[in-house]
């Protein structure tokens, strides 16, 4: 029943729309992320100076901002990952139950 099972929902064709846009929609979030990140890295690497240069004069540099403004983008990202994964990626996990049921009865 299990075995059976699992191929009813690898042929699901909402079930394999749920995993392409799910992947796709990670794989590009993730990606930004990685960018942004890498990018603040090799900035730190190669042109410590850049960052190092005062806003105003005081302590506060310029890599603060900029470091901060990388984890507000993340958790930015995050709440956008989170609201579709409650809206449309719960809607196609519905979609595979329910077509799930229908082929067991």
């Amino acid at each position: 029943m299990n075995n059976n099972l699992v191929e009813i929902v690898k042929n699901s064709p909402s079930y394999q729309e749920l995993v392409a846009k799910r992947t796709s929609f990670s794989v590009r979030l993730a990606a930004i992320m990685l960018v942004m990140y890498y990018a603040f890295i090799l900035v730190i690497a190669f042109d410590k100076k850049l960052l190092g240069v005062s806003l105003s004069g005081g302590v506060t540099t310029v890599g603060i901002p900029v470091g901060v403004g990388i984890i507000v983008v993340s958790f930015i990202l995050t709440g956008i990952y989170t609201k579709r994964a409650n809206t449309e990626f719960d809607e196609l996990s519905e979609k595979v139950k329910e077509e799930v049921r229908k082929a067991g009865k």
